[in-house]
C-alpha cells in the first residue's frame, strides 16, 4: 500500500463541489467517489493477500465460480457473464489460470462452438488455500464491524437493484 495522502482528496473535492454547485450535488458525488476509492483500496489489499498464491482477485473469482458449479466447468461466455467482464478479459483470466495449471480448456460436449473452462485439482487446492487466507483477513474489510458490513451490503444491494443489476429476490442476508 502506498503512503497515506496528506489530505482526503474526496473531502477536498466535496468542498470544491459544494462551493461551485452546492451541498446537494456534492453529497452523491462524494458518496460515489468514496465507493470507487474504497474499491481501489480493497482490490489492492485483496491482490496483496492473493499474491503468494499466484492469483489476482479476478482470477480467484473465476476459480471460485468454477468450483461452485456441479461439474467444475463453465462455458467461457457464461464465465464472463457471471464475472461481469468483457470476453477479452475472460480470455486473459483463463489464459493465465491455464498457464498456471489451475484450469484447462475443454470442448463443450454438446455445442461444438463453445469451449469450457474447467477447474483442475491444483486450481481447487489453490482456491481453497486462498479462501482460507481471505477469510482469515476478513476479505480486507475488518475496518467495519459486522453490523456495518451488513448495512453496507443492504445499501449497495438497493443501488444494484435500482440499476437493474439482477432480477428476482436476493438470498436472505446472514446474521
Amino acid at each position: 500500500m502506498p503512503d497515506p495522502l496528506r489530505i482526503d482528496p474526496i473531502g477536498e473535492a466535496r468542498r470544491h463541489w459544494t462551493d461551485r454547485w452546492g451541498p446537494e450535488p456534492a453529497r452523491p458525488m462524494a458518496a460515489v467517489t468514496s465507493v470507487m476509492r474504497v474499491q481501489q483500496i480493497l482490490l489492492a489489499q485483496l491482490n496483496a493477500l492473493l499474491r503468494d498464491h499466484g492469483l489476482t482477485f479476478p482470477r480467484y473469482e473465476a476459480l471460485m465460480l468454477l468450483s461452485f458449479t456441479r461439474e467444475g466447468a463453465l462455458p467461457l461466455g457464461k464465465l464472463g457473464e457471471r464475472l461481469q467482464v468483457h470476453r477479452t478479459s475472460v480470455t486473459n483470466i483463463v489464459d493465465k489460470l491455464e498457464q498456471d495449471g489451475f484450469v484447462r480448456r475443454v470442448p463443450h460436449a454438446s455445442d461444438r462452438r463453445a469451449t469450457l473452462a474447467e477447474i483442475t485439482p491444483a486450481g481447487r487446492d489453490v482456491a481453497a488455500a486462498a479462501t482460507d487466507d481471505l477469510n482469515a483477513a476478513a476479505f480486507a474489510f475488518s475496518a467495519l464491524p459486522a453490523d456495518d458490513q451488513e448495512r453496507l451490503t443492504t445499501m449497495l444491494e438497493t443501488v444494484r437493484r435500482a440499476a437493474g443489476d439482477f432480477t428476482g429476490d436476493a438470498p436472505p442476508a446472514a446474521g
